[in-house]
């Protein structure tokens, strides 16, 4: 990697790499904590390191989360390319730790002690080991965990070790299905990184309320896709689903379920905020509730989570923000989250294609299905004519194609809009797939990449922002090209696209479909400081399609997204105010 090459999203992941490896060394969780959250500092500033460390007016001690020693290993990076500390580390790590932690269940202590007792070089080694027994009379491990151990191992690397979001929903809802059905059950939620609306999941948390919890049990154990069961005990379970997918269940007390649900809601870094907060009041917090330090009396049991928030002097803190960040600063400064994105804000749809290109349905069918949705109105935006395996458009089909929107258009029978658009390929060369005298016809031109994606990161960067300089470009799409699972994002200096898109008034897409989540909420961050407007677009390519709106606003509502900073939820008249500020 050439030092040019070293943005802010490589930068966080050698703090991030640095604190996997110091887990593994047996490190100071404080020094492991600051590293984590120097990274997450990192992907969230408004600029580039490199540029802050250039501007003798700004500092980057002055952004929470980054102190001296984080600072000064910026500037090495940036400078050389390189963290002499970190090369030490990876020198000293053996590369069969990391490989060990993604074991199901074998978290990084336990992966040290194994090593070191067993030398263990690779994994094969480790399975040697648990088929010879040798790991069950080691202290502190059992003939049970080194049958869960050789389990993982079958599975460690099996992509069904984290779900999408839609994969995962679907899981959850199978799981609701089943579980309440047993009469049991008094009440149920789901809690984890699931319910903090994370892309990916790995992993479902359950949280029933119930007096008969051995009957709880026996109802998940009974559930149609079980595997095997992990662990028993008196209220709580795990088991594994379809192979490789672990779900953990835990029956819990009325009077303390609000706790439980914080608790195992997470995150780490947003319950360590929470520990933190509450030691400074004399308190303690655990998934049963809060008590006094000095004293042990319970203040709240907390039935409720509010009531948790509560007892600490916050507002209660949407799921979907408790990542460590500053929803604790928020919840003490505002009163609640009244203008944080919510599905019921959209009133349109910004990127949907038809089978003129390659979607399901025709024009009317897309519209008729948006008009069911209560939406007011619905771009068409079918590829452009250098996606030939999509039957893209050149200006001549886009010409007719546009004549029928403007016929159904004028056939409505109340006040729903379709808008003229497309979806504009930005060529491998720089120029946009479609002329600008078509484009200037157009209501709303959607730019995006999909060919010539192994460009260096200058190619890939410059074609976006050549894009959105034209004046007939009204958004990018999908901006980092990834495809969860598949496909990762192509070299791309996010922040130089923010900042044309913010210099030349355009908006940027948060692509809605589970498969993409792009932007990501990291970037979202950025785009929301800088003023872009973000169109929260679903990408449809059948009726069904349009659905997977929800997915963009969990995504949107992690990096804290506003109603007014969302193009689509406003009404037509303003979009189309806005799209003439050219």
């Amino acid at each position: 990697m050439s030092v040019a090459d070293m943005n802010n999203t490589e930068i966080a992941h050698a703090f991030q790499q640095m604190a996997d490896l110091l887990e593994l060394q047996g490190e100071n969780a404080f020094r492991v904590r600051a590293y984590r959250a120097g990274a997450k500092a990192i992907l969230e500033l408004p600029r580039g390191v490199k540029d802050i460390l250039a501007d003798p007016a700004e500092t980057l001690q002055s952004y929470a989360g980054i102190g001296d020693t984080l600072a000064e290993k910026c500037r090495l990076l940036v400078e050389t390319g390189k963290l002499p500390q970190l090369e030490e580390l990876r020198e000293a790590v053996p590369a069969v730790l990391l490989q060990m932690t993604r074991i199901p269940g074998l978290g990084a202590k336990k992966a040290l002690m194994l090593q070191r007792q067993l030398n263990l070089r690779s994994l094969d080694d480790l399975r040697q080991a648990c088929e010879q027994q040798r790991v069950r009379v080691l202290k502190g491990f059992a003939a049970k965990t080194e049958e869960q151990i050789l389990a993982g191992l079958e599975i460690a690397n099996q992509v069904a070790s984290r779900l999408r979001i839609d994969q995962a929903e679907r899981l959850v809802e199978r799981l609701r299905e089943h579980l309440i059905s047993c009469e049991s059950v008094e009440q149920i939620e789901f809690a984890g990184s699931y319910r903090r609306g994370k892309e990916t999941v790995g992993d479902i948390d359950i949280l029933v309320i119930s007096h008969k919890p051995q009957a709880v049990m026996e109802q998940l154990e009974s559930f149609p896709g079980r595997a095997t069961t992990l662990a028993r005990g008196d209220t709580k379970m795990s088991i594994r689903v379809e192979a490789a997918f672990q779900v953990d269940l835990r029956v819990v007390a009325a009077e303390s379920f609000g706790a439980a649900l914080q608790y195992f809601t997470g995150s780490k870094e947003h319950n360590v905020a929470l520990r933190s907060r509450a030691k400074k009041l004399g308190l303690t917090v655990n998934e049963y509730g809060i008590t006094r330090l000095d004293d042990g009396q319970v203040v709240a049991a907390s039935a409720t989570e509010q009531q948790f928030y509560e007892a600490l002097g916050l507002r209660w803190i949407p799921p979907e923000l408790r990542e460590g960040r500053k929803e604790l600063q928020w919840a003490e400064s505002i009163g609640g989250w009244p203008d944080l994105i919510e599905l019921s804000d959209i009133v349109g749809d910004l990127h949907s294609h038809t089978t003129d290109s390659d979607g399901s349905h025709s024009i009317s069918q897309m519209a008729q299905a948006a008009r069911a949705l209560g939406l007011q109105y619905l771009a068409i935006t079918d590829h452009s004519q250098r996606v030939s395996m999509a039957r893209g458009l050149d200006s001549q089909r886009l010409h007719g194609q546009w004549s029928r929107v403007e016929e159904l258009n004028r056939q409505s029978a109340d006040n729903f809009r379709i808008l003229k658009g497309v979806e504009c390929d930005i060529l491998e060369a720089g120029p946009l797939d479609i002329d600008d005298a078509t484009l200037s016809e157009a209501d709303w031109v959607v730019a995006s990449v999909h060919y010539g994606q192994k460009q260096s990161q200058q190619q890939i960067t410059d074609r976006i922002v050549g894009a959105l300089k034209n004046p007939h470009v009204d958004i990018v799409a999908h901006p980092t090209g990834r495809l969860l699972g598949s496909r990762p994002a192509y070299a791309v200096d996010i922040q130089a696209v923010i900042q044309a898109a913010a210099e030349f008034r355009k908006a940027l897409e948060l692509n809605a479909s589970p498969y993409r989540l792009d932007l990501c909420e990291q970037h979202l961050l950025l785009a929301a400081a800088a003023g872009v407007p973000i169109a929260i677009s679903t990408d449809a390519h059948s009726t069904d399609g349009l659905l997977a709106m929800r997915y963009g606003i969990v995504q949107g509502r992690r990096a804290g997204l506003l109603r007014h900073q969302v193009l689509n939820t406003w009404p037509l008249s303003k979009l189309l105010t806005w799209l003439a500020r050219n």
